[in-house]
């Protein structure tokens, strides 16, 4: 089957700015004035160049080469802990690049998604040779490979719930504070056993119970802060941390959180409430309970975080505490361009939390 596209093929080499330019006898600076300063010529002698970039198979000018000469790519790399196809599966996360993508293209720029992968899989040359003008770091290790590599270019970046770095702008919430509130419900509620459902405390992905010094040496700000959080709620009621179990998952998905439930509620005594460290998680703990033969919030209170849409739909309610994950986003993504712009940029930016309580939290059955 024969593929059109003039001598060099729709397939084939990519015909050159120059051959165009021989084909009309006219400068190669005419040729690409046609496409970059059409002011520059007649609508007639535009006509021609297309023409005859058509005929020869010529698509324009390189958009990389172009990018380098004026020193613009027209692109914004956000580089996240997970791999991709998880970027798309949290709610969340999904929220969080809605409110970004708004900000970009309020000033006309693209993105770039730069996922992280597990353990060695993780590359710092994808990093080194994305063609972007700046970064977004969404919630990653500070000792993360791929978190080095993107300050190392001494492009613009900005942070978002984790890490914080001086000097760069900042935004997220006060992590410890709403897992307090979230704990705070559930002792005034009257439970006394408990058990934490957690994602990652640092990127060298565990699956299990989290000990005192694993908990220590957590290099995920977000974890560490919602765990102080809880303890700190739990202490004023006058409940030991090292009484509550924490069982660290390596994702924040729903069969995930159900694995950890089922640890978690096999143990003696067993716990009458639970925090997940994300809706998404409390999700699967809801799942596993009601598997097990138990009442949610009869047998077992769950309180989840984030507030994602599916939290207020599901059976039961979902008590969760409420973060602006898509104006978090937006704020993200205006500070960049802010910067990219050179101009001030005000951090931290802080945004609100709340907790609201719905019907997967009750007193228990029994208080003792």
């Amino acid at each position: 089957m024969d593929v059109k596209g003039g001598p060099s093929g729709a397939q084939g080499r990519r015909a050159t700015l120059r051959e165009v330019a021989a084909e009309l006898g006219v400068s190669p600076a005419t040729v690409s004035n046609a496409y970059n300063r059409p002011d520059q010529l007649s609508a007639g002698l535009r006509e021609r160049v297309f023409e005859a970039a058509e005929r020869l198979g010529y698509a324009g000018p390189d958009p990389l080469a172009r990018g380098l000469r004026r020193r613009r790519a027209g692109a914004i790399g956000v580089l996240y802990e997970d791999r991709l196809s998880h970027a798309f599966a949290d709610p969340a996360e999904v929220l969080f690049l809605r409110g970004f993508s708004v900000a970009t293209e309020e000033a006309g720029l693209g993105l770039l998604l730069l996922s992280g992968a597990p353990g060695a899989e993780r590359d710092p040359e994808m990093i080194r040779g994305a063609v972007v003008d700046g970064f977004v770091v969404y919630s990653m290790a500070e000792d993360d490979p791929l978190v080095g590599a993107a300050l190392g270019r001494r492009v613009p970046a900005v942070t978002v719930d984790q890490p914080e770095i001086e000097g760069l702008p900042f935004v997220g919430i006060d992590d410890r504070s709403a897992a307090r509130e979230a704990a705070e419900h559930l002792v005034g509620l009257g439970h006394r056993r408990f058990g934490v459902v957690s994602f990652a405390l640092a990127p060298d992905v565990r699956s299990g119970l989290a000990d005192r010094s694993r908990q220590g040496a957590a290099t995920y700000g977000v974890t560490s802060s919602r765990l102080r959080g809880y303890a700190e709620a739990l202490a004023e009621g006058g409940i030991s941390w090292d009484d509550v179990p924490v069982y660290e998952c390596p994702m924040s998905l729903p069969e995930v959180g159900e694995d950890a439930t089922e640890a978690l509620l096999a143990r003696e005594p067993r716990p009458t409430a639970i925090l997940a460290l994300s809706d998404q998680l409390a999700f699967g703990v809801v799942e596993a309970a009601e598997g097990m033969g138990l009442s949610v919030p009869g047998d077992l209170s769950v309180v989840g975080f984030d507030d994602v849409p599916e939290a207020a739909r599901a059976t039961p309610p979902l008590t969760t505490v409420r973060q602006p994950h898509e104006e978090k986003g937006l704020r993200a993504g205006r500070a960049l361009v802010a910067r990219l712009r050179e101009e001030e940029v005000s951090s931290p930016s802080l945004l609100p939390t709340r907790l609201v309580v719905r019907g997967s939290t009750a007193a228990p059955r029994s208080r003792a």
